[in-house]
């Protein structure tokens, strides 16, 4: 039977971190992990994170099956944080998900079981993505997220709600855009809104990086001014990246609705979908971050780490932007995105001479993680980059 299985392309990513490591070259520098990097290169544990662990170690009594729907003293601390300390509670309730990925998974079942068919999505966006809606049997109907001039193409997604059908659904990133770090500003958040309710497409929004791009409030303004306007919506949480839990996989999905009974179904529908997927989902980082934010000075340490990580990589991006201009390369816009990533408009043989001749690994597509980019190898990094695209 196994021998009928077709060939699949290898990970393009895991191919890079492979060649990174086999590099000898001391100044290689890696921009395609997309982890957050310390000015010293490293991603380490939060402080909040140690200690809530420690806390942990004490006074957990027991790892028995919490169930599939998770810790919902987790799910639901974190609710005034996503959706704001005056959001009506009784409109969302939700379930924890291995990261943000099984969040992801989750909504797109569950929209599914509700009648969607088709998902709406602007591109470049997170690859995964892709492969989820096409792996859930749905179609996929794509709009360009980004203009020429680096901004949000508030047009293009405006275009694709006017043509949308029924049984449409259209995934936004609330925040952080991964991968061109080009985010809706809240001028166009506030049309988005009321076109949303307008057209009735159902919007499944995925809060990957909150806290990562302008702040945790900023961040979230997409999500609640869309939540304000519209009747129902889903919501894909991560807790990988602003806690720093890339391993233990902690993420939440959250289903909004007026209708108490819908929102029973929601969850109900998704423990079902959980139960056959994953049976319960990781418990120990979803854990921690309960105790941290029933914890006020744990919360308060883990906000200052948080700004911490984001004054760093706006430091990043204003010294990129300071460059103004590398051969062909615009490089104004980079210190107006937010969040981990941002993409440069590289070729594909550009992107491979990159690497030769300097050491520099980013995604084929030209996808950098500018935490990997520091004090010490920036301009070695801005030099590379005119060398190859002059």
């Amino acid at each position: 039977m196994l021998e009928t299985l077709s060939p699949q392309p290898a990970d393009a990513l895991l191919a890079l971190i492979k060649l990174h490591n086999a590099d000898p070259r001391p100044e290689k520098i890696d921009l395609g992990v997309g982890v957050y990097r310390t000015s010293e290169g490293d991603t380490p544990v939060f402080r909040s994170i140690k200690a809530a662990e420690a806390k942990l170690l004490a006074e957990q009594e027991s790892k028995a099956y919490l169930g599939p729907e998770g810790d919902m003293g987790f799910v639901r601390a974190l609710i005034p944080f996503v959706f704001g300390k005056d959001f009506d509670t009784a409109r969302v309730d939700g379930m924890q998900a291995p990261g943000g990925t099984g969040a992801v998974r989750l909504a797109i079942e569950v929209a599914k079981r509700a009648g969607a068919k088709r998902v709406l999505m602007g591109v470049p966006s997170w690859p995964n993505h892709a492969q989820i809606v096409t792996a859930a049997g749905l179609e996929l109907k794509t709009f360009r997220h980004t203009t020429a001039e680096g901004t949000a193409d508030l047009d293009a997604l405006k275009a694709a709600l006017g043509e949308a059908m029924e049984g449409d659904i259209v995934l936004l990133h609330g925040c952080c855009h991964n991968p061109t770090g080009v985010d809706y500003t809240p001028a166009q958040w506030d049309e988005i809104a009321p076109l949303l309710a307008s057209t009735g497409v159902f919007p499944l929004i995925d809060l990957a990086y909150q806290g990562l791009g302008e702040g945790m409030e900023a961040d979230a303004y997409g999500l609640r001014k869309v939540l304000a306007h519209v009747p129902e919506a889903l919501v894909a949480y991560s807790c990988d990246k602003n806690f720093g839990l890339y391993r233990d996989r902690v993420g939440a999905f959250y289903a909004v609705t007026g209708d108490a009974g819908a929102l029973e179904r929601a969850l109900a529908n998704g423990a079902t979908i959980a139960r056959a997927s994953w049976s319960m989902p990781p418990d120990h980082g979803a854990a921690a971050v309960r105790l941290i934010l029933s914890d006020e000075a744990l919360t308060a340490d883990w906000l200052a780490e948080l700004d911490e990580m984001r004054d760093r990589m706006r430091w990043v991006r204003d010294r990129l932007a300071a460059a103004q201009q590398v051969g062909p390369i615009a490089m104004a816009p980079l210190g107006i995105q937010n969040g981990l990533f941002s993409m440069l408009p590289l070729s594909g043989e550009q992107i491979l001479a990159i690497r030769e001749r300097h050491g520099v690994y980013m995604a084929g597509s030209g996808r950098i993680n500018i935490a990997g980019l520091t004090d010490g190898n920036i301009e070695a990094f801005i030099a590379a980059l005119a060398d190859v695209a002059g």
